[in-house]
């Protein structure tokens, strides 16, 4: 059986913004920017686990919605799965992270071919600008 890691993309319907997450670990990743989430434990659906995850690292609410993309193998074993999600608490707050922050479509795929993002969630840079538009 695969281990999932879910990662939230929080977009705000409003200003069409998506959150991003300043990775502050490993050292290989360090400083790149990141849907934000983590892994799901046995016996949690991927809403739930990311829904926990969010309240851990920002500090606030979500409702998780429907997948984002297709899963990414990180490696055998081992899939990153992306959620829409929306806020439903206070504002995140960066306490697993180095830093927060808001980007419009054209910030994102700025990031994107400056290699800003962590790797892996550079799959969902087409599907993200989409939800942006």
């Amino acid at each position: 059986m695969n281990r999932i890691v879910v990662a939230a993309a929080i977009i705000d319907d409003t200003s069409r913004m998506l959150l991003l997450a300043q990775r502050r670990y490993p050292p290989e990743v360090a400083g790149l920017w990141e849907l934000p989430g983590g892994k799901v434990e046995d016996g949690e659906s991927r809403r739930s686990a990311l829904e926990r995850e969010i309240a851990e690292e920002l500090g606030t609410a979500i409702e998780a919605g429907e997948q984002v993309g297709a899963a990414v193998v990180l490696r055998p074993g081992l899939e990153l799965v992306a959620l829409r999600a929306r806020l439903a608490g206070p504002p995140p707050r960066a306490l697993d992270h180095t830093a927060l922050c808001w980007v419009d479509a054209g910030r994102l795929r700025a990031m994107a071919a400056a290699g800003e993002l962590v790797p892996a969630d550079t799959a969902w840079v087409p599907d993200l600008l989409e939800l942006l538009a």
